[in-house]
């Protein structure tokens, strides 16, 4: 206690080192002790406390962001396939609506083809019947042309 007042007694310079530098050596040490426990100590808390929540926000952030790009990933293979089956079910149909046409207009054809057989016998024989109608026909009246020519009644060869 002695060099505390001797050190607030003075109020000249002294060069030389006295009792003086012990007790600002002591109020230093004591300061950094109070002020660790008081301030230091619950500031690093405070931070390491944040930084821990930043590093704990951030890794669930970028796990999120993993899951949402797997998501992604496999919501835009899942379109890609089902436009994929889409597209194969979309020309199976297309196929299978060809095929019909294609069977629809064979028969068709064959229906026309049957139809244009029999329209074509029956034009032939009506024109046989046309063809020996018109022969009867032409022989009589080459035979009346004759008797009125000739002024007497002529007969067939064939009658």
């Amino acid at each position: 206690m002695g060099f505390i007042l001797l050190g607030l007694a003075g109020n000249s310079i002294q060069l030389v080192p006295d009792g003086t530098l012990i007790l600002h050596g002591a109020i230093i040490i004591i300061m950094v002790i109070v002020l660790n426990r008081t301030l230091f100590r619950p500031i690093n808390r405070i931070l390491e406390e944040r930084d821990r929540r930043t590093r704990g926000l951030r890794s669930e952030a970028e796990q999120t962001l993993v899951t949402i790009e797997q998501s992604l990933r496999q919501y835009e293979q899942t379109l890609r396939g089902a436009r994929t089956e889409g597209y194969q079910l979309l020309e199976a149909q297309r196929a299978e609506a060809i095929r019909e046409r294609e069977r629809q207009i064979a028969s068709a054809r064959e229906l026309l083809s049957k139809q244009t057989s029999t329209e074509k016998q029956e034009i032939r024989s009506q024109a046989e019947i046309a063809r020996t109608t018109l022969s009867k026909e032409a022989k009589r009246i080459a035979l009346r042309i004759s008797s009125q020519i000739l002024g007497r009644p002529v007969t067939s060869e064939s009658e």
